[in-house]
């Protein structure tokens, strides 16, 4: 019980004649003379005792890629210690979080547990918060994990709170990712990752939101360890590629990975994050994280290839007021 078995019977119900059928899987179950076996796509087979031919247990499946065990709680802390506001607020176990309006994720509510109030008492004083700071009411619920808020975001929904953006998050090995750049495939004469602490004015010409202030250098500068990569630009140009990594206990969380358009297709983004894991990696990191929108298809090429796939998704819900 509990093996993974191939089991033969006769097809037919043991007439003369039948032929054989072969099932393989997982013995959940033998009772009152019937098999159950549990499939790979998990599908449930009963056989009756009185067709089975021969039986024998079989080596497990090679296993397949998966990224490192981990909760929706663990890896929702560690996403927002990574990008954590200028001002936050407790609300029963949810966070507000303000930074002027830099990103929905520095700017909403994580809503994990019990807001310790009655939902529409907590989403009047959720409005009501961030009113005050001149700021629409966004609310960050997710989807598609143990433990996620499937009926915060239907009791959102009913209330016409607007879903704007849905994005996954996607788990990895570091090594997968450290390993992915062959050095004997670069360019010899092809400029080397740079690591710094710090973010500067030339990381930030090459950053996709313009305009980046006090609040949002806060942002970016903020978490447990944090590393931004640079990939130079040819004759003082902007930067071909960046990247940015939050080292924390055994995460890494990757962000802000992006190649200049005329330089892509050359395997900077993948020498970004090599550098950025190898960094995490020296530091006791083992683990990976990352938030790719659903729509970014080629991110998502990207991180599948360096051995990362899809934990859970998250939304952000926008209050029907603002």
């Amino acid at each position: 019980m509990g093996k993974r078995v191939s089991v033969r019977r006769l097809a037919e119900d043991g007439a003369p004649g039948a032929k054989f059928s072969d099932t393989v899987g997982v013995l959940t179950s033998w009772d009152d003379g019937v098999l159950s076996i549990t499939r790979r796509n998990g599908e449930r087979v009963r056989i009756d005792e009185s067709a089975l031919v021969a039986g024998k247990v079989v080596p497990p499946e090679r296993a397949r890629r998966r990224g490192p065990a981990a909760s929706y709680r663990e890896l929702a802390g560690v996403a927002a210690r990574a990008w954590p506001p200028v001002e936050s607020e407790r609300l029963g176990d949810w966070v507000l979080r303000a930074s002027s309006g830099f990103t929905r994720r520095a700017n909403s509510v994580l809503a994990l547990g019990d807001p310790g109030r009655e939902l529409d008492e907590a989403l009047a004083a959720v409005r009501a918060w961030y009113g005050e700071r001149g700021l629409p009411a966004y609310v960050q619920a997710a989807t598609g994990a143990a433990g996620t808020d499937e009926l915060l975001c239907a009791a959102l929904e009913e209330r016409g709170w607007v879903r704007e953006v849905t994005a996954e998050l996607w788990v990895g090995s570091l090594a997968a990712a450290a390993d992915a750049a062959d050095p004997a495939a670069a360019d010899p004469g092809a400029p080397a990752v740079r690591l710094s602490r710090h973010t500067d004015d030339t990381w930030l010409a090459r950053y996709r939101r313009k305009g980046v202030g006090a609040a949002a250098r806060r942002v970016l500068e903020g978490g447990p360890s944090v590393w931004f990569a640079t990939v130079p630009g040819a004759d003082g140009a902007p930067p071909a590629a960046i990247g940015r990594c939050v080292v924390d206990g055994r995460w890494a969380g990757f962000a802000a990975v992006e190649v200049a358009p005329e330089r892509r297709r050359e395997g900077l983004a993948t020498r970004v994050m090599a550098a950025l894991a190898g960094q995490a990696m020296e530091e006791g990191a083992s683990a990976g994280w990352l938030q790719v929108e659903t729509d970014n298809s080629g991110a998502r090429r990207l991180y599948d290839a360096l051995g990362f796939s899809a934990h859970h998704a998250y939304h952000h819900y926008r209050c029907p007021e603002a």
